[in-house]
């Protein structure tokens, strides 16, 4: 069964740092895109960045230049270290995974994690 769990949600400061993890089982790690996506309350889920199996990365306009995505693929732990929050970058985050390749910020995904909350206060 595949499995993505995520971790390091929490409150920061705009202007401020988070790292998000994304721990998965259930498959061969790096063989596949995989992407964090988020959902403000109210909005629609959004891509923001994503790593395909070759360490291609892609990112949303709205994160580029602050966020950075990574993978060590030997503890199959998906990152996304977050600088420069702004509030309009709380929301619930997604951990997601596609297939071999990423077509950009948004995958295409199939599985999703529980996600993990991150609040931005101005």
């Amino acid at each position: 069964e595949v499995q993505l769990v995520e971790s390091g949600g929490g409150s920061v400061q705009a202007g401020g740092s988070l790292r998000l993890s994304c721990t998965a089982s259930g498959y061969t790690y790096s063989a596949y895109c995989q992407a964090w996506f988020r959902q403000a309350p109210g909005k629609e889920r959004e891509g923001v960045a994503a790593i395909d199996g070759d360490g291609k990365t892609f990112y949303s306009d709205s994160v580029k230049g602050r966020f950075t995505i990574s993978k060590d693929s030997a503890k199959k732990t998906l990152h996304l270290q977050m600088n420069n929050l702004k509030p309009d970058d709380a929301g619930t985050y997604y951990c997601a995974r596609g297939f071999r390749y990423c077509e950009s910020h948004e995958g295409p995904v199939s599985v999703w994690g529980q996600g993990t909350q991150v609040t931005v206060s101005s």
